[in-house]
C-alpha cells in the first residue's frame, strides 16, 4: 500500500471517528465549565474557563466514592463468577455427549431472547423471599446466572469445539480425567476468549440500570448508574457540569479495561467466530 493510500485511509478514518469521540471530548470538557458555558450553542470544544469545583462537588453531594467501590466490587465479582460458570458449562456443551445435548443447548440460548424487563418482578419477588432486597446480592447472582452469562457460555462453547480433538487426547495418555483437561489444557488455551467474556461481562456490570434501581433504596449501597441520577440542584433539575464531572469519572474504568485488553477482545471474537 502507498504512502499516498494510508495517509487519504488514516484521513477518512479519522473523519469517521469525529462521531465517537465528539461526545466523550464534549462531556469531559464540559465538566470543567460553568454552567452557563455547558449549552452554548455553538458549542465550544475547549473550555474558556476551566473550573474543576464540580469534581469536589460529586463527592460531597452523595457517597460517590463508596458508589465508586459498589460497582467496581460488584463488576469483579460478576465478571469472575461468569467466567467460572460460562467455561464449566461451554466446555461440558463442546466435549462431552449426552442425550438432548442440542435441545438443552438450545433452551438455555432462548435466555437471551427474554427481555430483563419481563423478568424483573419475578426476580423481584424471589429475591425478597429470599430477604435480599436492598443488597448486592441481586446485582451479582442475577448476570452470573442470568442473560450474560448465556452469551458468555454460547462464546466459549464455540471457542472450545474449534480446539482440536488431539490435544485432550495427549492429556489422556497423561492421565488427565475430564476435569484435568478442562483446567490443564482447554482453559489455558482459551485465554482469546476469556479476554472477550471479561470486557463483555465487566461492562455488562459496570453500566447495570434498572436492576439496581429495583433491588436498592439505601445511597451508600448505590451502583454508579444509579448515582448519576441524583445529582440535582436546588430546584429538582440536573446538575449538569457535576453530572457531566461524575460521567467522567465513570468511564474511566470502562476505557482501561477496553484499552488493555483490546488485542484478547479482538482475538476473542476472532477465534469464537462462528464454527460448529
Amino acid at each position: 500500500m502507498s504512502r499516498k493510500t494510508k495517509t487519504v485511509m488514516y484521513g477518512l478514518l479519522c473523519v469517521l471517528a469525529i462521531p465517537f469521540v465528539f461526545p466523550t471530548w464534549w462531556m469531559v470538557t464540559s465538566s470543567v465549565k460553568p454552567v452557563s458555558e455547558v449549552f452554548r450553542f455553538p458549542p465550544s470544544l475547549i473550555p474558556t474557563h476551566v473550573d474543576v469545583s464540580a469534581y469536589r462537588q460529586v463527592f460531597e453531594a452523595q457517597p460517590f466514592a463508596q458508589q465508586y467501590l459498589n460497582s467496581m466490587y460488584i463488576a469483579i465479582v460478576c465478571t469472575i463468577g461468569t467466567l467460572a460458570v460460562s467455561s464449566l458449562a461451554g466446555y461440558a456443551f463442546a466435549r462431552i455427549r449426552f442425550r438432548g445435548q442440542n435441545a438443552l443447548f438450545l433452551l438455555v440460548l432462548t435466555g437471551l431472547l427474554v427481555p430483563s424487563e419481563v423478568t424483573i418482578v419475578p426476580l423481584f419477588q424471589m429475591f425478597q423471599r429470599w430477604h435480599m432486597i436492598d443488597t448486592h446480592w441481586p446485582l451479582i447472582l442475577v448476570p452470573i446466572f442470568g442473560a450474560p452469562s448465556v452469551l458468555a457460555t454460547f462464546i466459549m462453547r464455540q471457542f472450545f469445539i474449534a480446539l482440536p480433538a488431539e490435544l485432550e487426547e495427549a492429556g489422556r495418555i497423561d492421565g488427565l480425567g475430564r476435569l484435568g483437561l478442562y483446567w490443564k489444557v482447554a482453559l489455558p488455551l482459551s485465554r482469546p476468549a476469556l479476554g472477550a467474556v471479561s470486557i463483555f461481562t465487566f461492562l455488562h456490570s459496570w453500566n447495570l440500570y434498572l436492576e439496581p434501581i429495583v433491588f436498592l433504596s439505601t445511597p451508600s449501597k448505590f451502583t454508579l448508574p444509579q448515582a448519576l441520577t441524583q445529582f440535582v440542584d436546588a430546584y429538582g433539575g440536573p446538575a449538569w457540569n457535576v453530572q457531566l464531572s461524575a460521567a467522567t469519572l465513570t468511564a474511566i474504568p470502562v476505557l482501561a479495561v477496553f484499552v488493555v485488553a483490546q488485542r484478547q477482545f479482538i482475538e476473542g471474537l476472532a477465534h469464537t467466530g462462528l464454527k460448529g
